[in-house]
């Protein structure tokens, strides 16, 4: 049947359709679609991978592009799309819309920025700037609260930004990514580098460096601060292959400290995760680094090839995956989706990912700091944490302190530091500021009064106050901040950030705002819906988000 005749595709009676139901493919959006691919495999937990490259080719997401690939990939338009629209960083546009301009400027509002005037600068901003020349949108944390306030021109970070210096970056062009300097391979080896890594795998026992490991004391440093050594007898009991997962995706606003690793010393974290692989005996490892460090995915890029060409690893047993801007990709489990090319969506447990992790096989996930540590464990012996004691507590603790201190950075303290003494060694508090209260461990954490000054901010020690150290990041808060306005910051971050799969929470963190924006709180209202969410929620997100209210209510009743 000829198709000038009528149509061959139907399902019933009629004339049928001259083509199939959907959006049509585009020869030529094919054609670009395979020449951005070249040289890739053809593979689905890709698709984020690919679509980063057609969001960076195209400055968006033209859907005769996402058809495309679509069709190269064989797989249903649906799942793209889906995919494309879950994460921030991407822009998908349909036929016939308008879309966005060359250029995105993100403004940081997570709570640090904010108490250095972010609102002030995004209305400069707006005012600005040509909305048909330049984007300029709202950001959830960058992870670099120490020279906040910070905007993003391009992939371009701007430190204590000013109108004045935007303008100058988007004049001059500069919206391409700094590279620090850092210690390369070279300089790596020649001090040391990889001669435990490489002693271990000429005739090294996993059980005796998993024992130094919990002799050291080492926990978990993401924020759960599960013993990092007893998940490795997990994930070697289970059946293989089995796989390493590297969560880089630091999130939590207020938190930078691996991006401060990351950014100095690279390898010590690479040593420390191919330990790791070795010791479960890993086929492949995944560092899933967030897209908001584009230096860093750039240094490990460098590197990863460096490693390959000093045949330290095997081509392809490091994949560096980029994210593309969803902080829900912080929960394990969630992470792991993203790796296999889906959306950021937390899965039910049990089954673990110790024993059903990427592609449903055995996974082993550690932070980077984590795997920082364990490098230098294994190389420096577990003294370097266990012999560290202060206030009753051992080891240490890397916190990125920021807010109304005079010099936000990382610090690197005894894991029973006080908050007296973390602003110590901050240089204090900024000048003429006084000291009113403090997030110990991001907005999940909520808020503490300064008169809780003397509990070690260690694992185990803040649950007593209803409140836990989780990443340690601490913000500090003084005289001239509103505890109300502070809370409020967190719970629109989780309203932004939710993944929206389960009611409690994408509901639960709506609903809150609206309840937090009233002049008056209603504290019955608010502790029943507080309730719900942290009981029915399905991940940290949901369970947490409550703890900014609650402690709000507790500490601070006059202002809400």
């Amino acid at each position: 049947m000829a198709l000038d005749e009528k149509g061959v595709w139907k399902s019933g009676r009629g004339r049928g359709r001259r083509t199939p139901k959907g959006r049509q493919l585009d020869d030529a959006a094919l054609a670009e679609v395979q020449a951005l691919l070249e040289g890739m495999p053809r593979r689905r937990d890709l698709l984020i991978e690919y679509l980063h490259r057609i969001q960076d080719t195209f400055g968006h997401l033209p859907a005769a592009h996402l058809r495309a690939l679509a069709e190269e990939l064989r797989i249903a338009m649906a799942e793209v799309w889906e995919v494309a629209t879950f994460y921030a960083h991407f822009d998908p546009v349909k036929e016939g819309d308008t879309p966005p301009p060359d250029l995105t400027i993100r403004v940081c509002d997570s709570l640090s920025c904010e108490l250095a005037g972010s609102e002030a600068l995004l209305a400069a901003l707006e005012a600005g700037h040509d909305p048909a020349r330049v984007r300029v949108l709202r950001a959830p944390c960058m992870g670099r609260c120490d020279t906040a306030p910070v905007v993003e021109v391009g992939h371009n970070h701007i430190a204590h930004a000013t109108p004045e210096r935007i303008a100058d970056a988007v004049a001059t062009g500069a919206t391409h990514p700094h590279i620090p300097e850092y210690e390369a391979l070279s300089h790596y080896r020649h001090a040391g580098g990889y001669a435990v890594l490489e002693r271990l795998r000429a005739g090294g026992n996993p059980e005796d460096v998993q024992e130094t490991l919990l002799h050291s004391g080492l926990r978990g440093l993401g924020g759960a601060g599960f013993p990092s050594g007893r998940k490795w007898s997990f994930v070697r009991a289970a059946q293989g292959p089995r796989y390493l997962a590297v969560n880089g995706d630091e999130g939590e606003p207020g938190t930078f400290k691996d991006r401060y690793y990351l950014e100095r010393a690279p390898h010590l974290f690479l040593e420390g995760m191919l330990i790791a692989a070795w010791a479960v005996e890993a086929d492949r490892c995944f560092i899933y680094m967030r897209d908001e460090y584009p230096a860093i995915l750039e240094i490990l890029r460098r590197e990863i090839t460096a490693l390959e060409a000093a045949h330290l690893i095997q081509p392809g047993y490091v994949e560096l995956r980029r994210g593309a801007g969803a902080y829900i990709c912080g929960e394990e489990s969630a992470m792991i989706e993203s790796i296999e090319g889906k959306r950021g969506i937390p899965r039910n447990r049990p089954p673990y990912v110790a024993q059903v992790g990427i592609f449903n096989q055995p996974t082993l996930v550690h932070n980077v700091e984590t795997l920082h540590w364990v490098a230098r464990i294994c190389r420096e012996g577990p003294e370097i944490l266990r012999d560290v004691e202060r206030n009753g507590r051992k080891g240490m603790r890397s916190y990125s302190v920021s807010g109304r201190v005079a010099r936000p950075g990382v610090y690197l303290l005894p894991a029973g530091s006080t908050i007296t003494e973390v602003i110590e060694a901050a240089g204090g508090m900024a000048e003429g500021h006084v000291f009113k209260a403090y997030q110990p461990g991001g907005p999940s954490s909520g808020l503490l009064p300064a008169s809780l000054n003397d509990v070690p901010l260690d694992f185990d020690t803040l649950q007593a106050h209803g409140t836990f150290i989780g990443s340690a990041a601490v913000v500090v808060l003084s005289d001239q901040d509103s505890a109300r306005d502070a809370a409020l910051n967190m719970l629109r971050f989780f309203e932004s950030e939710s993944c929206g799969q389960c009611s409690p929470c994408r509901v639960g963190c709506e609903k809150a705002v609206k309840l937090m924006q009233a002049p008056k709180w209603d504290r019955a209202l608010l502790d029943d819906l507080c309730t719900v969410m942290a009981d029915a929620s399905i991940c940290g997100l949901g369970q947490a988000a409550p703890n900014p209210i609650r402690l709000t209510l507790q500490h601070f009743p006059d202002e809400v």
